[in-house]
């Protein structure tokens, strides 16, 4: 019999008491087998809650205390009685958005339009990062990066005025028709165009700024994976894909997730700037109908409705999503643990 079996034989009252405390490097003492007491973990990380208190402010003002404002989408809401006075209509609000064709109008838009974006816009990052991380020249590239990074600081309402200056009725285009002898082509209001321009101004704006999550994955693949295949005998396309795209897909697959969670909000500055030139039949989407249904129309019950919709199809498609991609083996945005 061991000294340790014979000690607690004789002393049966010590296999009942708790197991002895170990010091960790912080110099406080720990239950052996368990992690820091919440006090522990409280005073080693007090420096970084101290740190995140003014985001929470900022997302407790700005974003979750407005969201118990989504009441009055259950509301005949009047500013004037406020939401304690105004009367409670349940889902009536929701009853007459289905039965609205504006909303219906603005609801396909928005799908139609995501999905172009998604197809066109999504791949474009992707290639420019990889063509900027090929550029061997550190000054080279950071000009490149310059350039392409610059578009996405210019305000929507520049962005549409080059795109009118260049593609209007009196744009640089048309004038060089009319030089040539040919009628002008005005394809900033033609509604056929319109899905052509809306996808072209948000590649020209936003492509490059996209890049810089993808340069970063591209940073962290492994350069030795790419010398091995040299030796190999593989070309620059097989090294491409069998090394760098299999490198970047978690990061394309988180992204494609929050895409499709964003799938019903792809902007309002944009459309609402180009609604008159297009037409409300082809650029109505669902923030700009939000917007008319509230501050135009002082429909602020349907416009909330409008809105809470669009946010719950948001959540579920971000929820479909993420399952989806724990099923394809990615982590996604959040796995259990």
């Amino acid at each position: 019999m061991t000294e340790r079996a014979a000690a607690t034989a004789a002393s049966p009252d010590r296999a009942l008491a708790p197991p002895p405390r170990r010091r960790d490097r912080s110099g406080r003492g720990r239950r052996s087998g368990r992690g820091p007491s919440l006090r522990a973990r409280w005073l080693r990380d007090r420096s970084l809650l101290l740190m995140t208190l003014p985001a929470i402010g900022l997302l407790a003002v700005f974003h979750y205390v407005p969201t118990f404002g989504n009441i009055i989408a259950f509301q005949q809401y009047n500013p004037w009685d406020g939401v304690a006075g105004s009367p409670w209509v349940g889902l009536y609000q929701f009853e007459r958005l289905f039965t609205d064709p504006r909303f219906w109008n603005a609801v396909g838009n928005t799908l139609v339009i995501a999905a172009v974006q998604l197809v066109f816009f999504f791949p474009v990052p992707i290639a420019l990062a990889i063509l900027l991380d090929s550029v061997l020249a550190r000054r080279v590239r950071l000009v490149l990066q310059s350039i392409v990074y610059m578009p996405h600081f210019f305000s929507w309402v520049l962005v549409v005025t080059l795109f009118q200056q260049i593609l209007g009725g009196a744009g640089l285009v048309s004038q060089a028709l009319r030089g040539a002898g040919y009628a002008p082509l005005d394809i900033m209001a033609s509604p056929d165009a319109f899905l052509l321009v809306v996808t072209s101004q948000m590649v020209w704006k936003d492509a490059g700024w996209g890049t810089i999550i993808f340069l970063a994955a591209l940073a962290a693949i492994d350069q030795n994976l790419y010398e091995s295949a040299a030796v190999d005998g593989a070309n620059r396309w097989r090294r491409m894909w069998h090394i760098t795209l299999p490198g970047l897909r978690p990061v394309i697959v988180l992204l494609l997730i929050l895409k499709l969670g964003d799938i019903l909000n792809v902007g309002f500055e944009q459309f609402y700037l180009q609604r008159d030139a297009f037409g409300s039949g082809v650029s109505e989407v669902m923030d700009t109908y939000v917007y008319h249904q509230t501050l135009v129309t002082g429909n602020f019950s349907a416009g909330a409705a409008a809105g809470l919709l669009k946010g719950a199809v948001g959540l579920v498609l971000i929820l479909v999503a993420n399952k989806t991609a724990h099923l394809m083996g990615e982590h996604g945005v959040y796995r259990r643990s």
